[in-house]
């Protein structure tokens, strides 16, 4: 873990600096900071500040930008610690939950606690996070095919499984956030950036949908269902190295099809590394994977008047 400091690209106004730290969970990068601290419009210092070109780590050789800012209010009163977690988008918006975000700040508020779980409060619900010899395993609650969860346009009483959506066959499931779900057969074969905005701006998904990707491929552990997974992610409108939701999704619409067992333990490869979804013993997905802190910094918030 390094702690190298890395300037952020100013904003136009008048502005103070907040330190951050970034991280990342399979590639999935975040830039932290702490909720205490004034930032009076999270949105403009995500845009700001995620930004792929001149955002955080723009002036070095750190990855620049990110995949959004976890605000994280840690509460260590509590035992376990209790974070309450706000995940601003690089267009600004805030996304109910993320997988590799929770794992994330889990990974914070346990180096500031030293406890071994930690209680996370997101949009989609409270979540536990515990550290594991691969990473950290983080609840994710039950998917849902539920239409007025997702939710879907109209009066649909009936999930959207396996139809055809702007001439993609998807599944549509809740983790969280919305995924539409496409089983493929050659997944490097698949135009990501031209195929997944059509989908993702359907008209079925009034509230937008992430477009997920998914190929079977043969199994790195015996017995163990295999997955190579490709995200395009709504908020960031673009594809990721890895998408936690995106696999819990994988997941569940793969359980929903028949292409796996209820019961199996998932391996899902990422273009930012590996994660494992698998049966919770209270119910719901559990999903484990890899953190990894990038380096530690200041970035500019505009000053409230």
């Amino acid at each position: 873990m390094g702690s190298d400091s890395h300037p952020a690209a100013p904003m136009s106004t008048l502005t103070h600096a907040v330190d951050f730290e970034k991280y990342h969970g399979t590639g999935n990068d975040f830039i932290i900071v702490d909720a205490t601290d004034s930032v009076p419009d999270r949105s403009a210092f995500a845009v700001a500040h995620c930004d792929r070109q001149s955002g955080v780590g723009s002036d070095s050789d750190g990855p620049t930008g990110a995949d959004g800012v976890l605000f994280l209010d840690l509460e260590d009163r509590f035992s376990p610690p209790r974070i309450i977690m706000t995940l601003v988008q690089p267009d600004g918006s805030v996304a109910p939950i993320c997988g590799n975000g929770a794992r994330c700040a889990a990974v914070w508020a346990m180096d500031r606690t030293d406890a071994e779980a930690v209680m996370i409060d997101t949009q989609a619900g409270t979540r536990q996070a515990t550290r594991a010899a691969d990473g950290i395993t983080v609840e994710m609650g039950e998917p849902t095919f539920d239409p007025d969860r997702l939710p879907l346009a109209g009066d649909r009483t009936e999930p959207l499984v396996d139809k055809a959506v702007e001439g993609l066959t998807v599944t549509a499931v809740n983790a969280g956030v919305p995924h539409a779900v496409a089983f493929v057969d050659e997944i490097d074969a698949v135009d990501v950036e031209s195929v997944a905005p059509a989908v993702r701006h359907a008209d079925v998904f009034p509230a937008g949908a992430n477009v997920t990707f998914a190929e079977r491929v043969d199994s790195l552990h015996d017995g163990v269902p295999r997955f190579r997974q490709r995200s395009y992610e709504r908020g960031i409108e673009g594809e990721t190295k890895a998408c936690a939701t995106g696999s819990v999704a994988i997941v569940a619409a793969a359980t929903r099809l028949g292409l796996i067992e209820p019961t199996d333990a998932v391996d899902l490869s990422v273009p930012g590394g590996e994660l494992q979804v698998e049966k919770a013993d209270r119910g719901g997905l559990l999903l484990t994977g890899a953190v990894d802190h990038e380096f530690n910094g200041d970035a500019a918030a505009a000053v409230d008047d």
